[in-house]
């Protein structure tokens, strides 16, 4: 990475050097224009190319200050499908593809990594990167425990790397301008917060089938225990809803809504918490997390978090008038405002119009800002400490639908009081070789 830096210093001093002696150097060459000279782009490394992988590689692709230059995947037809999608686009044979993702974060000449994983190697394949030098773009959610977010963290401050969480919709006007009406104080004094996501799906036979030739199965598992392939087990319409692999989508759907509160409360996210739910659960199939859930946070500044997956929130969806699987309203003294993808709301109607005399960060692209960031080493829209306490109220909800109890949890700390049980829930043994 130094030498790679290095060189890039070499290159524009000695640019500099030619432009005062009158030389002429074609724009393309100094980067100028909207051009970025080819030894100057950020060049990526993508971890992880499903369908979630590929369109965040989209947008990587899009943007001309970057190069794709390496990819990774355990499924060796996609592999080698997206190696070549990236070397068409480019036009060359420069993109290399990588079985493990060791081997890509071991190169020196790579900047930044794209880590769109399954859920349980999300923070493995993202602290190799950072312990390598790179800045991580992670897809959501984090991690399976809160004890992988809290390390997610630590190494990012370690390396002093850049870190984006995919929580997108902190890169949408719609969804800025419902957290600035919030956090400007329009609606009086906040006191409940509603958000809501789709469910888990159920389903997928556990009978034992041979594994596919083109996957290399013992590898995906990784840190999760070992368990005989089933039909399509490693597809997105199953391992999203195994709880050896993902937490399904009280986190994987649910993160975007808590997100948006988060951001839109921030300030009142402080001291203890107390959460209570219930949740059910399917009751046969290989997938086993929560097809619907109803949880209650109780913040210690006396706001109400209400987080339900779709089926059980028909009534504010009459209460906004939408029908959408997916949203987050704050309630407060003086009215309120709801936002989801294509839709914000408000009462009375004229807070949508209100000047915002504090605004907050904007961005209006969550892979552009990232690349921004990475040149500029400024903090971008959703950074870690973010993204591990946004992720923190996802599992505390999920610990709670499954202990059934009331828990309080230590938002400073990040450990519920009193409760042993429920504290081993923020943890779980890997696999060895694997480990934190």
């Amino acid at each position: 990475m130094k030498n790679h830096r290095s060189n890039r210093r070499s290159f524009l001093k000695a640019s500099s050097l030619a432009a005062s002696s009158f030389l002429y150097i074609p724009a393309s060459v100094l980067g100028r224009e909207n051009r970025i000279a080819a030894n100057d782009r950020i060049n990526v490394g993508c971890i992880g190319i499903g369908p979630q992988g590929t369109g965040d590689m989209r947008g990587f692709l899009r943007n001309p200050q970057c190069q794709v230059v390496a990819l990774c995947d355990l499924k060796s037809n996609v592999l080698q499908e997206k190696q070549n999608l990236v070397n068409e686009f480019y036009s060359n044979q420069d993109c290399m593809a990588y079985h493990d993702f060791r081997d890509l974060t071991a190169r020196g000449d790579i900047d930044a990594c794209l880590v769109a994983t399954c859920d349980h190697w999300h923070v493995l394949t993202s602290l190799a990167a950072v312990r390598s030098g790179k800045d991580v773009y992670m897809e959501k959610p984090m991690g399976l425990t809160l004890e992988e977010d809290q390390a997610m963290r630590a190494a990012v401050n370690q390396h002093n790397r850049i870190f984006q969480f995919g929580t997108q919709q902190r890169s949408d006007p719609l969804f800025r301008k419902a957290c600035e009406i919030v956090r400007n104080g329009l609606i009086g004094d906040l006191h409940t917060i509603h958000v809501w996501s789709p469910g888990s799906s159920q389903g997928g036979s556990p009978a034992q089938v041979p594994v596919p030739e083109w996957l290399d199965y013992d590898f995906w598992l990784g840190p999760s225990k070992f368990t005989p392939y089933t039909e399509n087990r490693c597809s997105n319409e199953l391992w999203w809803f195994i709880s050896d692999y993902a937490l399904g989508f009280i986190a994987g759907w649910g993160i975007h809504p808590i997100d948006i509160a988060l951001w839109g409360a921030e300030d009142y996210f402080q001291g203890t918490w107390e959460i209570e739910g219930r949740g059910k659960f399917p009751g046969e199939g290989v997938c086993d997390t929560a097809l619907t859930w109803d949880v209650k946070i109780q913040i210690e500044g006396g706001v109400t978090v209400d987080s339900r997956g779709d089926a059980s929130a028909a009534e504010w969806k009459k209460r906004y008038s939408d029908d959408s699987s997916h949203g987050t309203a704050f309630e407060g003294t003086e009215g309120w405002v709801y936002v989801r993808r294509g839709k914000i709301d408000a009462s009375p109607k004229n807070l949508l119009d209100a000047r915002i005399e504090r605004p907050l960060y904007e961005s209006s692209n969550h892979v552009d800002n990232f690349l921004e960031c990475v040149r500029s080493r400024k903090e971008t829209i959703c950074p870690v400490g973010a993204a591990v306490k946004g992720d923190a109220l996802c599992h505390i909800s999920d610990i709670a639908i499954r202990r059934e109890e009331k828990l309080l949890f230590d938002s400073q700390r990040e450990v519920f009081i009193g409760n042993h049980e429920a504290n081993k829930r923020l943890m779980r043994p890997m696999r060895k070789p694997w480990r934190l």
